[in-house]
């Protein structure tokens, strides 16, 4: 991985009815009555479902359409908000996701949709059939590993309604994936018109980047683990079962396929719950390393946020670790609900497993759960800054003095051979060579892990503000895009904004303009409408050159 990389947007549209008094709505969150008195997520879903029936026409909701629960957020005060994702004729609708905002009492207040646009077709039959589709994306997949031998290629279509692009149409969404010729995976999931045969959209997907154990990056960690007969498992009943696995270095490990009886990777035990090393030669290090970096994401998650678990349903995901041949990468993946880290080819890169590498892919799942950020265009750099703001705060929220918080992406697994030293900047995201520090027309058609950079420059200036600073032992500098002086309002704030903006206000299809929107709605309900942290916002929105 000479990057992280995960998986796909266009806009966010509001209604009038959705913007509500932000300075009410802070007012309400501060917390005056007990938890007791707030509604339940049934009481939520239930008063979601009578708004929806109530107002269905006026949400262009028709008969032919069907919607599911994907998030549920209930605030301090008793506001609801209830995302759904939408079918037509029961094929999925890929930007037919929005949110309903109740207040306390269940009474409607608005609506974020993705599209507005009428979901009404005059056939759901294809004019292209399936195998054609399939090949295509095939193709696709073939052109983007231009000169590499691809094995075990297969390609699997699924009929949906694309309304991301345009007026809605019948489209296939095709995942094209393979193994490279080191055996790595490869994958790529393709958006043909199912009335002409024409390409819509293409992305990767894969998500990507790259008692107590002695770790490799982050000295000695402790560890909650499971007894077993043999001694203990690595596994962690606290939370939600979360495991490490070693993968022994293979790559036929059901990455987005079913695992057809496989075991997804064989969970390491030890006899005296001490763990690893703290050299590579120890195949538990690793582990050991992607283990405290779930640990201390779930934790960064559910003491920040308040959010039990990748999903927010207290079920833990698991890890693989030893994945491949010298594999430069480490990815998550929704199917398997995991993440896969490689050991690197020691030239460009070591073990994968670091703090903010596995709080960058852990956080994509949380997207998943949440925005849905489609991984394309704006909206793919949307859903790439979010890994890496994520991961930075995780880091700082671990507060590991082996591994001391700072805004460089993957400083620990880099070698001398990859010519730098980190795999991005959040301070100037341009130092890569390759990422965006300000908002143009063309951003869009950047790969979604340079495009990450106008959000990533974003979030610094908010954080810590313009200007030469000296954090977590390294030199940070960021000027603006607009030649302004911005004055950051810290990281705690940062990571409140961004969460509830991710959770409440954005859709699959947000892009630049939509995020400044949706963060700036979520600065005035946490502090108040027209106050310094919503003035802050602004400002270092404008630095980035999105206004």
């Amino acid at each position: 991985m000479s990057r992280i990389r995960h998986v796909r947007g266009s806009r966010l549209v509001t209604s009038g009815a959705a913007v509500v008094s932000a300075a009410l709505l802070a007012a309400a969150l501060t917390p005056t009555a007990g938890a007791a008195d707030r509604p339940t997520r049934s009481t939520a879903l239930g008063n979601a479902a009578a708004v929806l029936a109530d107002r269905a026409a006026a949400l262009g909701l028709t008969g032919a359409q069907g919607t599911k629960v994907r998030d549920v957020v209930v605030d301090e005060d008793g506001a609801q908000h209830v995302r759904y994702d939408r079918t037509y004729r029961e094929l999925p609708v890929l930007g037919g996701d929005f949110v309903l905002h109740l207040a306390p009492d269940g009474s409607y207040r608005g609506v974020d949709r993705a599209t507005r646009a009428a979901i009404d077709l005059p056939t759901v039959t294809p004019a292209l059939a399936a195998p054609k589709a399939a090949g295509l994306a095939a193709d696709a997949l073939r052109a983007a590993h231009r000169g590499e031998t691809l094995q075990g290629l297969t390609s699997k279509p699924e009929l949906v309604v694309d309304a991301l692009h345009g007026a809605p149409r019948l489209a296939w969404r095709t995942d094209a994936v393979a193994r490279d010729s080191r055996g790595n995976p490869v994958a790529r999931t393709v958006l043909t018109d199912a009335a002409t045969g024409t390409r819509i959209d293409a992305w990767d997907a894969l998500a990507s980047a790259s008692g107590d154990g002695r770790s490799l990056y982050g000295g000695t960690v402790p560890l909650e683990t499971t007894p077993s007969a043999s001694g203990y498992e690595l596994r962690d009943p606290t939370r939600g079962g979360t495991y490490t696995g070693d993968a022994g270095n293979r790559t036929d490990l059901c990455v987005l396929t079913v695992c057809l009886g496989r075991a997804p990777a064989t969970v390491l035990t030890d006899a005296d719950n001490h763990w690893g090393t703290g050299t590579g030669a120890d195949r538990a290090t690793a582990a050991v390393d992607a283990q405290y970096g779930t640990d201390v994401t779930w934790d960064y998650y559910e003491d920040v946020h308040g959010r039990s678990g990748i999903a927010g349903d207290g079920k833990g995901s698991y890890n693989r670790v030893h994945y491949g041949d010298g594999y430069n990468n480490a990815f998550w993946d929704d199917r398997c609900f995991c993440m896969t880290y490689g050991d690197g080819d020691g030239v460009l890169m070591g073990p994968l497993v670091s703090l903010d590498v596995a709080g960058h892919e852990m956080t994509h799942g949380v997207t998943s759960k949440t925005a849905g950020l489609v991984y394309s265009g704006e909206s793919g750099g949307l859903n790439e800054a979010t890994s890496d703001i994520f991961g930075t705060l995780v880091e700082f929220h671990a507060a590991n003095p082996q591994d001391t918080g700072d805004w460089l992406i993957g400083e620990e697994i880099v070698r001398e051979g990859f010519g730098r030293d980190a795999l991005r900047y959040m301070d100037e995201p341009s130092k890569d060579g390759e990422s965006a520090d300000c908002w143009d027309a063309s951003v869009k058609d950047l790969d979604v892990h340079y495009s990450s950079g106008v959000a990533n420059h974003f979030a610094y200036l908010l954080a810590e503000g313009s200007g030469p600073k000296t954090l977590g032992g390294v030199a940070h500098d960021s000027p603006t895009c607009d030649g302004s002086t911005v004055t950051g309002i810290g990281r705690a704030a940062l990571g409140r904004i961004w969460y509830r903006a991710l959770t409440v206000y954005m859709t699959s299809s947000t892009d630049y303009a939509g995020a400044r929107t949706a963060t700036l709605r979520a600065a005035g309900d946490l502090y108040g409408e027209g106050g310094a942290e919503q003035a802050a916002v602004a400002a270092a929105w404008s630095a980035v050159n999105v206004g």
